[in-house]
C-alpha cells in the first residue's frame, strides 16, 4: 500500500494551527499579538511543545497503521480560536483492521508516544515554573491535576504543594494539555484509542463497556466538571460500536497484553477529574 502524500490542506492546516497556538502562547506571556507583533515569538515555546506532542501522537498511529497495511492519512491539525489555539490533530483511518494484535499496536501507539513527549515537556516546564503561597492568586482559571502531574510537581518543587499554587510555564502548560489529551483519547468508548484497546481485549463485549461509560461521564459531569457531560453527548453522537477486525480468532499475544495494560496505567495516571475551574 503506497503511503499517503502530504497535501496542500495538510500544510495549510498545520500553518494555521502553528499561528493560532503561537498567538495563544503569546497571550500567556501577556503579549497582545496584534498590538505587539514583534513579540509574538514569545508564544513559540508553548506552540512548538504542544505541536510536537500532538504530532508524535498522530504519527505514532500513522506509522503503526502503515506497518499493518491499514489505510491511514497523515495528520490533519485543527486550528481553533481558543485558549490553547487548537482542537488537536487527527488522522483518517479506514477499516478493515487485520486482527486484535494490530488494533493494540495502532490504538496504543499514539497515547504512549504522546505521553512520553508530554511527560518530558512537563518536567522541563515545571523546572521553569514559579510557585506562590496559596491564596495570593485572586482571579483567573485554575487547572486540575492528575496523579502523575501531582507526582511530577512534588518531585520538581520538593515542597508541600497544598500550601502553594504553581504558576505554569507555557512549556509545562503544553505538557499538562498533552497529559489531558492522552487520558481523553484513552477513554474506553467507541473508536477512541481506548475503545480500540478495549475491543482488542474483549471483542464484541466492547460495546457494553462503551455504553457503560456514558453514565460514568454524566456522573463525573455532575460531581466534578460539566465538560464531561459534553463529552458524553459527543460520544453518544459518534456511537458506541467498533468496526470488526478481519481475523477475530487471532488472539492477543503476551506482548500486546502488556502494551494494553501499560495504556491502562497511563490512563489512570493522567486522568484529571476536574480539568478546569475558576479561582
Amino acid at each position: 500500500m503506497a503511503p499517503h502524500k502530504l497535501t496542500r490542506i495538510h500544510v495549510l492546516l498545520f500553518i494555521a494551527t502553528f499561528m493560532t497556538t503561537t498567538f495563544a502562547g503569546a497571550l500567556m506571556n501577556n503579549v497582545i499579538p496584534w498590538e505587539h507583533p514583534e513579540k509574538i515569538y514569545l508564544g513559540l515555546p508553548f506552540s512548538l511543545t504542544l505541536l510536537l506532542i500532538l504530532l508524535t501522537h498522530e504519527l505514532s498511529h500513522y506509522v503503526m497503521s502503515r506497518r499493518h497495511n491499514v489505510d491511514a492519512s497523515l495528520p490533519y491539525f485543527i486550528p481553533a480560536p481558543s485558549i490553547i489555539g487548537t482542537f488537536g490533530a487527527v488522522i483518517k483511518m479506514r477499516p478493515p483492521i487485520p486482527d486484535r494484535r494490530s488494533l493494540i499496536d495502532i490504538g496504543a501507539s499514539g497515547p504512549i508516544g504522546g505521553f512520553i513527549i508530554a511527560v518530558t515537556a512537563t518536567v522541563i516546564g515545571l523546572s521553569l515554573s514559579e510557585i506562590k503561597p496559596t491564596g495570593q492568586l485572586q482571579e483567573g482559571l485554575s487547572f486540575g491535576s492528575s496523579i502523575l502531574f501531582d507526582l511530577l510537581s512534588k518531585l520538581v518543587f520538593k515542597v508541600d504543594l497544598e500550601k502553594y499554587d504553581v504558576m505554569l510555564h507555557p512549556v509545562a502548560f503544553a505538557g499538562w494539555i498533552g497529559l489531558l489529551v492522552t487520558s481523553l483519547n484513552l477513554l474506553p468508548i467507541g473508536q477512541l484509542d481506548g475503545g480500540h484497546i478495549i475491543y482488542a481485549f474483549f471483542g464484541e463485549k466492547h460495546q457494553w463497556i462503551s455504553k457503560g461509560m456514558i453514565p460514568v461521564l454524566i456522573f463525573l459531569g455532575i460531581a466534578y466538571w460539566s465538560g464531561w457531560i459534553v463529552w458524553a453527548v459527543i460520544m453518544i453522537f459518534l456511537g458506541y460500536r467498533h468496526p470488526p477486525v478481519v481475523y477475530p480468532w487471532i488472539q492477543l499475544d503476551r506482548r500486546r497484553k502488556i502494551i494494553g495494560w501499560i495504556a491502562f496505567v497511563i490512563f489512570i495516571l493522567t486522568f484529571t477529574p476536574t480539568p478546569v475551574k475558576g479561582l
